[in-house]
């Protein structure tokens, strides 16, 4: 049996924990916060799912997924997670995080700064493009004709081989960006970013997932 390690257990953590559940794996929940805070999701998500303080959600994890705020990222606990796949669902608000000249300015994207902080892991971003209410809705079986799909960037093609399997089992279908720098492109400010599965509005916080497939994704990436 896979588990997913989650390092953050906010709204996406949270909502990919109960996809990954529902799919047959197992969870390993963290926050910043400690794991007696999040017993009321664990006792919720059942007898599969456990909570930790990170470095344990790595330390266990096949896969992890890294949801937390960009800003806390050097945070992320670097040993355990040397060799494995790890998702990274941050976005950059500078609002929210402060600023980052390098990001600022172009030279490099936020994925690529935990990919740096994160050297022997192999980083994969995914998932920060959705809100996490249209995360949960839009989930289908294979073949469905309204099956959505869900961009992907990183540098190392086992990797990502290992999240397209992952993002399937899930609910959803994978577009492959291209590697981690390619990230920008489905990142705030981007035609891929939100309101996508929103059909179009810039209220998406507000309405139902809308389906997204695989080639309308594709050409809004182009």
């Amino acid at each position: 049996m896979t588990t997913v390690g989650l390092i953050g257990s906010g709204l996406i953590g949270g909502t990919v924990a109960r996809l990954a559940i529902d799919a047959g794996y197992d969870v390993v929940l963290s926050n910043s916060r400690g794991p007696e805070t999040l017993r009321e999701l664990v006792d919720e998500l059942g007898p599969a799912a456990r909570a930790a303080t990170p470095a344990e959600a790595a330390e266990a994890g096949d896969l992890v997924v890294v949801t937390i705020p960009l800003k806390a990222y050097r945070n992320v606990p670097v040993e355990p997670l040397a060799g494995k796949v790890v998702i990274d669902t941050n976005n950059y608000y500078a609002d929210r995080d402060g600023k980052f000249p390098e990001l600022d300015n172009g030279s490099t994207t936020s994925s690529e700064l935990l990919q740096q902080h994160l050297p022997a892991a192999k980083v994969v971003k995914g998932f920060n493009n959705i809100y996490y209410t249209h995360l949960r809705e839009l989930a289908r079986p294979v073949g469905a004709a309204d099956r959505s799909a869900l961009a992907i960037a990183g540098d190392d093609p086992a990797a990502k081989a290992t999240v397209t399997a992952f993002f399937d089992a899930i609910g959803y279908d994978t577009v492959d960006a291209g590697p981690l720098a390619e990230g920008r492109r489905f990142e705030p400010g981007s035609k891929a970013y939100g309101g996508t599965y929103a059909g179009g509005s810039t209220d998406f916080w507000q309405v139902s997932g809308v389906p997204l497939d695989a080639d309308a994704l594709r050409a809004l990436l182009a």
